[in-house]
């Protein structure tokens, strides 16, 4: 079982995950931002991740830290439970409809951190939520991550079924990167041998 436990203090905020590459999709989330709670317990469902997220942070001020913060820790955890990446099948890409919107998302394990972010959401909040932290915590992610994802609205009007169905996309376009392909016998899938 991949696994890997993060803990993260800073003055903003106070972080604690751990997550399971191996897992069937339980998550247990209080982050204090009820949005992103939703949101990382779908994104655990569909890619198979048990997701553990505790955090304490200055959300009287705004959720920005707590969303770029909890978004590193998951970065970093990613990275911990794949180490060299030996053995994984590296790519995974999704086309995913959620109701009329439709979100096309793709990852690369590369080790080289980018992120391609194409997206229009209609409204500036959902609830509470600033709808601009979604592109905030996939760049956050994919910094901690190193990896390479793109991330594009193919339809859509509906502001939450936009980002919600890019966290579902990108879950599911990671559980299959991060599978072992058997095939490859543990070799690190790169002509350079490294990722």
């Amino acid at each position: 079982m991949r696994k890997a436990e993060i803990k993260r203090t800073t003055a903003e905020t106070d972080i604690t995950l751990s997550l399971c590459v191996d897992g069937t999709g339980e998550a247990t989330v209080d982050t204090g931002c009820g949005f992103l709670d939703h949101m990382l317990t779908l994104f655990a469902r569909h890619g198979c991740f048990d997701l553990t997220v505790t955090c304490r942070g200055d959300v009287q001020v705004d959720d920005h830290h707590t969303v770029e913060d909890v978004a590193i820790c998951l970065g970093e955890a990613f990275a911990q439970c794949l180490g060299d990446k030996a053995g994984v099948t590296r790519y995974g890409d999704t086309v995913l409809p959620m109701d009329e919107s439709l979100i096309l998302s793709a990852v690369d394990l590369s080790g080289r951190s980018h992120l391609e972010y194409a997206a229009d959401i209609p409204t500036e909040k959902v609830g509470f939520f600033d709808t601009q932290l979604v592109e905030e915590f996939f760049a956050a992610f994919v910094r901690t991550a190193a990896c390479a994802l793109h991330i594009r609205q193919l339809a859509g009007r509906n502001s939450h079924h936009i980002i919600e169905g890019m966290f579902k996309s990108v879950a599911r376009s990671l559980r299959e990167a991060v599978a072992i392909d058997a095939a490859l016998a543990g070799r690190v899938p790169s002509t350079k041998g490294v990722l």
